[in-house]
């Protein structure tokens, strides 16, 4: 009996049916810009001001630059930084949303410039989406990132020992992932890209992502009325690959290693899935944390004024304690 449950349960969390591969359409999904996403919120929101990029005192930029060569096409990052002075910087990897499918490495370079032009070293990178490749691809080039940011450390005058990774909804649960993983291996990837180089992070910011794909909170692999953006990116449901998903959790990761986080929320609950649980084993490791919800405000509440300040004030407070 005891060795028919142990089987039983093991079919449970097995995957119960082959890799869905139809998102695979090797095609750009443009459907999540910032002006679709000022376009529909404003509907609910008519008074906010969509920011964009500026020229901004004292901030240099590089574009365009490579940061790991695949087989098939470069994966590259974008760079913007104070003009150099004596003394290293805090650098921050800033990584897009968009459900894990959509979106690009612009999105967030409005955040990047006002960041530099409080004295951060900015990157807004590349990954590849899901309709691209699949998971664990993303979480492999945004390490691979990383490890870019830490061999060009003396290029950008970048202090190694504070660079921070930020990210928006689905930047925010891969950013919490890469923090959560900082010394895993099995995380790293097989690519070539800056392979003798650290990953490490010294503080996370998670802007609207979740915690994890299994938390009762969480709606992602639910696909009752249609295909969730996490199905498209594991390629299985929660309920048809359990495991996979709960490995790409950032609450599986979270322990004694994991450095401090920031949280900044919108209204919309779903979008802290695991949060207060992933706080309380920080605090059980004595590890830093803050939480800062805007009251009424959307999902892309960072993209937009009167909440794009104070979210920047909030980065520049916490950074300014834990680096």
């Amino acid at each position: 009996m005891k060795y028919l449950l142990s089987f039983l349960l093991l079919l449970y969390f097995l995957p119960s049916q082959a890799q869905l591969t139809s998102g695979l359409t090797q095609k750009p999904d443009t459907s999540y810009t910032n002006y679709s996403a000022f376009q529909s919120t404003r509907k609910k929101y008519p008074n906010i001001i969509l920011v964009k990029e500026a020229s901004l005192p004292g901030v240099q930029e590089k574009r365009n630059l490579v940061y790991c060569s695949l087989k098939n096409r470069n994966l590259y990052l974008d760079a913007f930084y104070p003009k150099a002075g004596k003394r290293k910087l805090p650098a921050i990897l800033i990584i897009f949303g968009g459900g894990w499918r959509s979106g690009n490495r612009a999105q967030q370079i409005p955040l990047a410039q006002r960041l530099a032009s409080k004295g951060y070293v900015c990157f807004t990178a590349d990954y590849r989406l899901s309709t691209e490749a699949l998971y664990p691809a993303a979480v492999y080039d945004l390490k691979s990132a990383l490890r870019w940011m830490h061999a060009n450390a003396t290029k950008f005058n970048i202090d190694t020992t504070k660079i921070a990774v930020l990210g928006f909804s689905a930047g925010g649960e891969l950013a919490a992932l890469l923090g959560t993983t900082r010394q895993n291996p099995a995380f790293e990837g097989s690519d070539p890209c800056n392979n003798q180089a650290s990953s490490n992070v010294n503080a996370v910011v998670d802007i609207d992502g979740i915690l994890s794909f299994v938390h009762p909170e969480s709606g992602e692999g639910n696909d009752t009325k249609s295909i969730s953006a996490s199905t498209y990116w594991f390629g299985y449901t929660k309920m048809n690959n359990f495991n996979l998903l709960k490995e790409a959790s950032p609450l599986t990761h979270v322990g004694k290693n994991t450095p401090p986080f920031l949280f900044l929320n919108s209204s919309v609950d779903r979008m802290h899935a695991g949060r207060d649980d992933f706080r309380k084993i920080l605090d059980e490791y004595h590890i830093y944390s803050e939480v800062h919800s805007f009251p009424d405000s959307p999902h892309g509440f960072c993209m937009f004024e009167p909440w794009f300040t104070p979210t920047v004030d909030y980065i520049v407070g916490f950074l300014g304690k834990v680096l």
